[in-house]
């Protein structure tokens, strides 16, 4: 297989293919790019240049969001407040786009830079736009052969962008480099062979320094997890840090004494957050495979179910904290690492906070991994009696084989992997709930590389004496006190936003993207999107004026069985659209 380029009208030449690395084997791809005439300039005058330093002060320029959770600190927060709590009801929508195709829906957070939207759509589809008008600029379709069967899923959640390239993720496990100007590939490099590790990758990349950093998914298959660091400019390898501890590596005794260090899952399938002061990044690690039984990988099984901090220019361990030792109930820790500041005693404690999927939100110093403390954020726990003052876990309720146990919060977790947004501004952090159980039955099978390898069985139940609720609340990050709690209908399984006007908006799986009031959550502006919202909305500005961009369409695996909960849910629209809102011009006002 080979490139396929279609020149910008106007150009003259030939188009000569992008640039190729090898790391493990480089597999040629077929590419459309196409580009407007009227669009070919304003890409080219507007092309992202940003460099990992940018980047460390993207608080500086509130216009952009350029890269995935915003900030490196994974807030979700814009510092705009042009659109605020008195002024949300005038919201409107000034464009929309689609993407063309709804299979998989739109899971992904958009970029803004200077001017420029970059999206990614399922199938590895990435596009560029006006992010004033909404015109496109260009557009990207990445192909992969046709007889590979592509696991978990067809959908992605978002790009990095740098020194001048657009970097993503792909379905058959390569990372790939386009040149943010022109839509053309510069570097196609695969990771590992999807075949082999039953894996892939759906997570955005992060742009640290002078690498592009990137995990990936694989954490219920029998496969060996890892981060991997690329150079950004040229796509070598910089480094790679594997999940579980090869043999004579510290860690390696805690899997006991066969060979399930090779397949014990660790999946690093989400976005990790970085401290440059520090030169630390935070990666929270999936769930050991074999998930529901761990009488297969006697021991801690190190590191599965831990946050670890690397040093950015090696790659090697500076510490690790494990939340969840010898999981066997698929609590993977691999949610966003929130970096928070707080005053105390007159200095500065750098924390972590860190929601995990089990119902629990840990908080540690991020400096050491001091264990500070665990809240529950939801109700309905029942899979550990506590977590002590030392970060144990007390009275532990294992899935048996053969005879199921009852277990709250169940595989699904308290939420899902949609991101929390905290907020400066109020000091809070904002996070959904879900409030469900299952009874767990483990069983017992060997290993086959890249396959699954979950061993048990779930069925859904509601808590005691109680029914299925959802809601969405606000806490403090570090003490766990809820300020406020709104119930929804279904689960919240969009990303939320924060923003400097006081205001939360996120979207709900009928289509509905909303405002709630930061203080109060009280409900304050929605507009229907037409599908379910499950990516990432953001903020930025152009030419002074603020919008809010909503990613709106179904999709994932969580979408896929909701409907054994909620029946209903079987019917509802799919979609994969982004919706861009602002408050009406002046000239609109007349």
């Amino acid at each position: 297989m080979g490139e396929r380029f279609q020149a910008p009208i106007g150009s003259s030449g030939a188009l000569m293919p992008g640039r190729r690395v090898s790391c493990a084997l480089v597999v040629a791809v077929i590419v459309a790019v196409s580009m407007p005439l009227a669009a070919t300039v304003l890409a080219q005058s507007r092309a992202a240049d940003i460099t990992g330093d940018r980047i460390a002060r993207a608080k500086a320029e509130p216009q952009n969001w350029a890269t995935y959770f915003g900030t490196y600190d994974a807030w979700r927060y814009s510092s705009l407040d042009q659109i605020n709590a008195s002024n949300v009801k005038n919201l409107t929508p000034v464009w929309a786009i689609q993407t063309g195709k709804i299979d998989g829906g739109l899971n992904a957070t958009p970029l803004v830079v200077d001017g420029v939207m970059y999206l990614i759509a399922s199938e590895d589809r990435v596009f560029a736009l006006n992010a004033e008008t909404g015109e496109r600029l260009w557009s990207y379709d990445y192909r992969v052969p046709r007889d590979l069967a592509i696991p978990y899923g067809k959908f992605n959640r978002g790009l990095a962008v740098g020194y001048g390239l657009v970097f993503f993720g792909t379905m058959d496990n390569h990372v790939v480099a386009l040149d943010a100007r022109t839509g053309r590939e510069s570097w196609n490099v695969e990771v590992e062979e999807v075949q082999k590790c039953g894996c892939n990758i759906t997570g955005a990349p992060v742009l640290v320094k002078d690498k592009v950093v990137v995990g990936s998914t694989g954490g219920d298959s029998a496969h060996r997890g890892y981060i991997t660091a690329f150079y950004a400019k040229t796509g070598r390898l910089a480094w790679r840090f594997f999940t579980i501890p090869g043999p004579g590596e510290p860690g390696n005794e805690t899997w006991g004494s066969g060979d399930m260090w090779k397949f014990g899952g660790g999946s690093t399938w989400l976005t990790g957050s970085f401290d440059p002061e520090l030169n630390l990044i935070y990666w929270g690690i999936g769930n050991p495979s074999s998930d529901f039984n761990n009488s297969l990988r006697p021991g801690a099984n190190l590191y599965t179910d831990c946050i670890v901090a690397l040093d950015a220019d090696t790659g090697k361990l500076k510490w690790y904290y494990q939340e969840i030792p010898s999981d066997s109930w698929d609590f993977d820790s691999a949610y966003e690492c929130v970096l928070i500041d707080i005053p105390k005693d007159g200095k500065v404690q750098k924390l972590l906070v860190h929601p995990n999927k089990s119902g629990f939100t840990w908080v540690l110093d991020r400096t050491t991994g001091k264990f500070l403390k665990a809240w529950p954020y939801v109700d309905t726990i029942n899979w550990v009696q506590s977590i002590d003052k030392d970060g144990n876990l007390v009275g532990r309720n294992e899935p048996r084989e053969g005879k199921p146990a009852f277990v709250c919060p169940n595989w699904g977790g308290g939420r899902s992997w949609n991101h929390s947004a905290y907020s400066p501004q109020t000091g809070w952090i904002y996070n959904p709930g879900i409030e469900w159980c299952a009874d767990v039955t483990s069983f017992s099978q060997g290993p086959k590389e890249g396959r699954g390898f979950v061993n048990g069985n779930v069925l859904v139940k509601p808590p005691p004496g109680g029914k299925i609720t959802t809601h969405l609340d606000a806490f403090d990050p570090v003490t766990g006190e809820k300020k406020w709690t709104v119930p929804t209908r279904y689960p919240i399984i969009s990303c939320l936003l924060a923003t400097g006007g006081g205001l939360v908006f996120t979207g709900d799986v009928e289509g509905r993207f909303f405002a709630l009031d930061g203080r109060s959550g009280k409900l304050l502006w929605s507009f229907n999107t037409g599908s379910g919202l499950r990516g990432g909305p953001i903020s930025y500005s152009v030419n002074g004026r603020q919008y809010v961009a909503a990613p709106s369409g179904l999709g994932s695996l969580f979408v896929g069985g909701m409907q054994a909960t909620w029946p209903e849910t079987a019917g509802l629209p799919g979609g994969s659209a982004v919706f861009v809102f602002a408050l009406p011009s002046p000239q609109e006002k007349q």
